[in-house]
């Protein structure tokens, strides 16, 4: 059974599953889904990009009662950008359930306008575990009505520490309710997790979908003093529309895209001692374009799910076979050619021999070949523009390319991705028009409105 029309779906989400473009059930969708709503426990290992998300956001949906003004659904996710990733396939998945109430709950983001939206219960929260336990502790967020509760990504919410959350959080909501777990790796912790929170849990193993075939590995054996050198030939030479380059420290992530920055690549950093709107605008312009290298720690980039993300380089040897697995595993998606490059200096070869003793084989060397230090000139195709106006001012998308389209003189192919926020919106547009677009938003309308208009970046 692999077509969304043979599960016991409301005509509403099979109509929005069709509108996605979403024809057959990814393996973990197919292994998931008939358990999910049958109302069992389930405990599934799947990656990023495996479409775990539309499994446990149909699941969660198909059990809402909109009509019923209480919380019924809890996610938690590691990462604010995982949440609102996670948010945003869920709120599509709900566009034809009228009067659904969705909120996310991060940390680093104020609390009071969080107070303020919970003045209401919503049907669904989508959340970290430390600012979820907050609101549930200070009785801002009432837990009684929850029937679906799910871990998404739960291997890194242990991995940061919030077991403990976790754990409290469980003994605050209501005590009968069916427990989604989703995992990319199955440690002992994580089975201890589902030995504490779930029922006689459906098992479900998806088998890595990357192979040999899809992912090309490399290791260059290079020292510390000259990697940006030799990174800055292999951007130069492959040239890929999007690179994700993964340092171990924080440090080493700013001072690496300050420097790739300077020899004429279009670098942005991400970390978590970003704060919030850096990390979003960082994260939209890679997406839409706007940079074509994004520095990043692993906890930053967990989550992501990039497509078309051709080359993944590890500037940094992961602390473990698992790390390295995710990171090498963000390219050749969807049968796609992908490249995994690792830098290694003559210290990190312990780490580097213990993955390869994981993959079962060694990975091919390269010989290191610095480059000139001359600017190459890198730049990605697009430039983004920031509206300051979003959700809340009944912002859509095709506002933005109707106010650029038709009388502007703008193709529909010069603008590229465009993203609303509760307050800002993004639009990536042609690198060689985003001047002309800046001009033709600040003098004209937006739904017969003028609104602030600047460039980022």
């Amino acid at each position: 059974m692999n077509a969304f029309d043979q599960l016991a779906l409301s005509p509403a989400l099979l109509a929005a599953v069709a509108s996605l473009g979403y024809d057959t059930m990814t393996p973990v969708q197919a292994e998931s889904l008939p358990p999910i709503l049958a109302g069992r426990d389930v405990m599934a290992e799947a990656r990023t990009g495996s479409g775990k998300t539309a499994a446990f956001g149909l699941g969660l949906l198909q059990r809402l009662d909109p009509d019923v003004i209480r919380l019924q659904a809890l996610v938690l996710c590691p990462t604010r950008e995982l949440a609102d990733q996670v948010a945003k396939s869920i709120r599509r998945l709900a566009t034809n359930i009228p009067n659904v109430k969705l909120l996310t709950l991060c940390g680093g983001m104020p609390l009071g306008p969080q107070l303020a939206s919970l003045e209401h219960d919503p049907h669904i929260v989508v959340g970290t575990p430390g600012r979820v336990q907050e609101h549930l502790k200070r009785g801002s967020l009432h837990g009684g009505g929850i029937a679906t509760f799910v871990l998404d990504e739960a291997d890194r919410m242990l991995d940061m520490g919030f077991g403990e959350a976790i754990d409290d959080i469980v003994k605050r909501i209501a005590k009968h309710h069916q427990t989604l777990l989703f995992s990319a790796t199955y440690p002992d912790e994580i089975r201890a997790v589902s030995a504490r929170m779930q029922n006689d849990p459906v098992i479900v193993t998806i088998a890595e979908p990357h192979t040999e075939a899809t992912i090309e590995q490399r290791v260059v054996e290079v020292e510390p003093a000259a990697k940006t050198a030799v990174l800055s030939r292999i951007l130069a030479h492959e040239k890929p529309e999007s690179t994700l380059v993964f340092c171990n420290m924080r440090k080493d992530v700013d001072d690496l895209a300050a420097e790739l920055d300077q020899l004429g690549f279009s670098a942005l950093a991400l970390h978590g001692d970003l704060d919030q709107r850096d990390r979003d605008e960082a994260l939209v312009r890679f997406a839409n374009r706007s940079c074509n290298v994004l520095v990043a720690t692993d906890v930053a980039a967990r989550g992501l799910d990039i497509a078309g993300l051709p080359l993944v380089v590890s500037y940094d040897v992961a602390h473990d076979p698992d790390t390295h697995t995710h990171r090498s595993g963000r390219t050749g998606r969807a049968g796609a050619a992908g490249l995994a490059i690792t830098l290694a200096g003559s210290r990190e070869l312990t780490r580097l021999r213990a993955i390869e003793e994981r993959m079962g084989a060694p990975m091919p060397r390269y010989p290191a070949k610095p480059g000139d230090g001359r600017k190459v000139l890198n730049l990605a195709p697009n430039k983004t523009l920031v509206i300051d106006a979003g959700r809340k001012d009944k912002l859509r998308p095709g506002d933005i390319v109707g106010a650029l389209t038709g009388d502007a003189g703008f193709k529909a192919d010069d603008v590229g991705k465009i993203d609303v926020f509760a307050t800002r919106s993004y639009v990536a547009i042609r690198r060689d028009l985003a001047g002309k677009a800046l001009a033709r938003l600040r003098e004209g309308k937006i739904k017969g409105r003028s609104f602030r208009v600047r460039p980022l970046g």
